[in-house]
This record gives C-alpha cells, structure tokens and sequence, in this order.
C-alpha cells in the first residue's frame, strides 16, 4: 500500500510540471483523450491493483469518461504512452528491490538448534508431566487383586503426552522424540523415554533422556 501511494505520488508530481493533462473550458486537450471518437477506448497503466480490471503495472483499455472522472482524478492509472510506461516500469523495479530487501529469511544454524534442543531436554528432565485421567470402573471391580493398579478409561498415548508438555512446559516436542510402545493404560508414576539427537549431551549418570509423568485420577 506504502508503495502504492509513493508511486502516486512520483507521478502526481510529473502531471504538476505540466507533462499531464489539461483542463479547459470546453474539453481536455490531449491526444489520447481528444480523439474525435467518443466511445474508443483508452489504453492505460494502472498504477495500482484494481478489482476486475487488472493488476498494477497492466495496461488495459477503458472508456475514456471513466478514465477521465475516476481513474486519472486520483492517478490509478495514467496513459500508455513512453513517458509514464518508464515511469512505472522504474517505479516497479524500485518496489521489487525493496521487497526483497524487506523480507529476509534467517535459517538457524545447527549449533543454535543444538542449543534450544538441550534447554528443551534439560527441562523435560527436571519437570514432572501430571495427566488427569477418568478411572474404568468395570475393570476396577473385576480386578484380581485390590494391589493391581487401576485402570483408566482412555489411555495415554503419545499425541497426547506432547500436548500436555507444550500446555503445561512450554515446550514444544514431536511424537517422534517420544519412546512408547504402547499407551499408558493404568494409573501411576512412569519414566517415559525420549529421544533426541545425540548432539545433545546427557545429564551425568544418565543413560538417555526421561519425562516424568504421573497418571492420576479426577
């Protein structure tokens, strides 16, 4: 839109040298316009995008009392000829380089991927991750022995684990950096393995990297 408007106004500043049109009493004497024909059409450069007529920079053709009452009063297009197609043509060179001046990508580096995966893993490592689970309550009267552990009604599965560490830490993990076979499927305290790349070293003593998590009931 910024651009737009400096482009409007690079030209807005031509058309009052007096290299644009001009108004009499009687009629607009410029050779596009005073052609004798009245519904020839005009070809034209939009300076800017406009809804089912083109895209700025295009040259079209429009009835001469459109383009005279809307289009030019506030300079969305100007005539197809040398002086302004340059204009434009250098106004749109000059709006491309500043975009991509503008929009630069930064990729991380491997080190500070490293980096924020090892305060990630450190964090997991000294968290305890508490899942609110509903008990099944079949299972828990059929159960052989009152020392079994009850059962939960939905498992916990992967997807869900990595949810609860984004909700509850504040860390964001895939499924793939977490090891588990299968869902925890009754109540207690787990280490749930996790795998991340071996860049990252391990805390001393450890054999790999571990979440906490506790399943407990409502």
């Amino acid at each position: 839109m910024a651009h737009g408007a400096q482009s409007r106004n690079v030209i807005r500043h031509v058309v009052s040298r007096g290299t644009a049109f001009q108004k009499s009493e009687n009629a607009i004497h410029h050779p596009l316009l005073f052609q004798g024909v009245r519904y020839r059409k005009l070809e034209v450069i939009l300076t800017t995008g406009i809804e089912k007529l083109g895209k700025a920079g295009e040259t079209v053709k429009v009835a001469p009392g459109y383009f005279r009452n809307c289009l030019m009063p506030k300079l969305l297009a100007v005539p197809n000829i040398d002086k302004y197609a340059h204009l434009i043509r250098e106004q749109r060179k000059m709006r491309n380089y500043e975009e991509k001046e503008e929009v630069k990508v930064v990729h991380k580096t491997s080190e500070v991927q490293t980096k924020e995966f090892e305060k990630a893993a450190k964090r997991l490592a000294n968290a305890n991750l508490v899942l609110r689970k509903l008990i099944d309550k079949e299972k828990f009267k059929n159960r052989s022995s009152k020392e079994d552990k009850p059962d939960v009604q939905t498992p916990v599965t992967k997807e869900e684990i990595v949810s609860e560490v984004a909700r509850q830490l504040c860390v964001k993990i895939d499924p793939e950096n977490v090891v588990l076979p299968t869902p925890l499927a009754t109540f207690g305290e787990y280490e749930v393995p996790l795998k991340f790349p071996k860049t990252i070293p391990l805390p001393p003593g450890a054999l790999q990297w571990t979440l906490k998590v506790k399943v407990r009931g409502h």
